[in-house]
């Protein structure tokens, strides 16, 4: 008797376990992909914020052109690896610099937003505050437009689901072949 018959079920197997193989690991690519592309996004309104800040920067605020040079090299440097933890946690701490020194400096000028672009605190009447706002988790921003915050919350998603779709087993195994390394969110 032939011995084709009888591995019909080790070529289907086979056959199976590469479908899965590849639509796993495309699955895991087009998820990179997403978190390249929001942080293309996140890149642009980091570079309009810089803009904004650069044009609006009062002579002798030397603490804050210090910050927008430190977050330009980052930015440059972040936009090879966009995904590399340590490359965005450098670039979050740059751009809370910056945020800091805007804040100092102009402390009326500043704006907090929802990661969907909402206002997360209310705009003060007249200038003025009744109370201060609560602590959040969300940055306030110089430029009073919510496309950095609204970039920031994309990319943040996009990491958080590329980096569950790597710490699924099997998928996992996926991962740890092909090298797909966990990514960091900006914060």
């Amino acid at each position: 008797m032939s011995a084709v018959p009888d591995s019909w079920a080790y070529w289907v197997g086979g056959a199976l376990l590469l479908f899965w193989f590849v639509g796993a690991y495309n699955r895991m690519i087009r998820l990179r992909s997403a978190a390249f592309q929001a942080y293309a996004t996140l890149d642009a309104a980091l570079v309009r914020q810089l803009e904004f800040v650069q044009a609006n920067a009062a002579a002798g605020a030397e603490s804050l052109l210090a910050a927008t040079t430190q977050l330009t090299t980052l930015v440059a440097a972040t936009r090879v690896r966009p995904l590399d933890p340590e490359r965005i946690e450098a670039l979050g701490t740059a751009l809370n610099v910056l945020l800091s020194a805007w804040q100092r400096l102009h402390p009326d000028d500043v704006v907090s937003f929802d990661a969907e672009g909402t206002m997360s605190r209310p705009a003060p009447l007249k200038g003025v505050d009744e109370e201060p706002p609560p602590p959040s988790r969300f940055i306030a921003w110089p430029e009073p437009s919510a496309a950095a915050e609204i970039a920031r919350g994309q990319f943040n998603a996009a990491v958080a689901q590329y980096n569950a779709a790597i710490r699924q087993f099997p998928a996992l195994l996926i991962a740890w072949i092909m090298r797909l390394r966990p990514a960091a969110p900006l914060l």
